[in-house]
């Protein structure tokens, strides 16, 4: 058996996988019916419909009428440079405040990309710092320190 559409193959099974892991944890809850739905219910229904677009999408990367395409290699330095700012933004965030910790956050993950450049990242990272302290403290007042705890602030 030949994986012809390699992408779409491992579409399909993540589909499937996600879908399996949904259903089965639905399934500890009440189902109840259509018209009383349980909890259990809802991640039921969409994980038995992610089973069924998984292996549906994964046939057909098996179909000789696929369109051949390669899977490329796995960037693990990309994964642990987008895993580890979010990381670093647990850790400093209590530390160092919001504003630093988005600073760290975007600059790193922005470093994972083959399109970096210094110049954007400065930009998304103003952009984003505004946009959040426009929408997490002031407009939703949640609770953030946004300096340094040594600033005292």
């Amino acid at each position: 058996m030949l994986i012809r559409n390699q992408k779409d193959f491992w579409s399909g099974v993540m589909f499937a996988a996600f879908g399996l892991f949904f259903a089965g944890f639905g399934t500890r809850y009440t189902f109840g019916s259509a018209a009383r739905m349980g909890p259990g219910y809802f991640p039921t229904v969409l994980g038995v419909i992610l089973i069924v677009m998984g292996v549906g999408i994964a046939l057909m990367a098996l179909s000789p009428k696929a369109e051949a395409h390669k899977v490329d290699r796995f960037s693990w330095s990309t994964i642990i440079l987008i895993l580890g700012s979010v990381v670093l933004f647990g850790l400093f965030l209590p530390r160092l405040g919001l504003v630093i910790s988005l600073i760290t956050v975007v600059l790193v993950s922005s470093y994972a990309s083959h399109e970096f450049g210094w110049r954007a990242a400065l930009i998304n990272t103003v952009v984003l710092v505004a946009l959040c302290l426009f929408v997490f403290v002031y407009a939703l007042s949640l609770q953030f320190p946004l300096w340094p705890t040594f600033l005292g602030t």
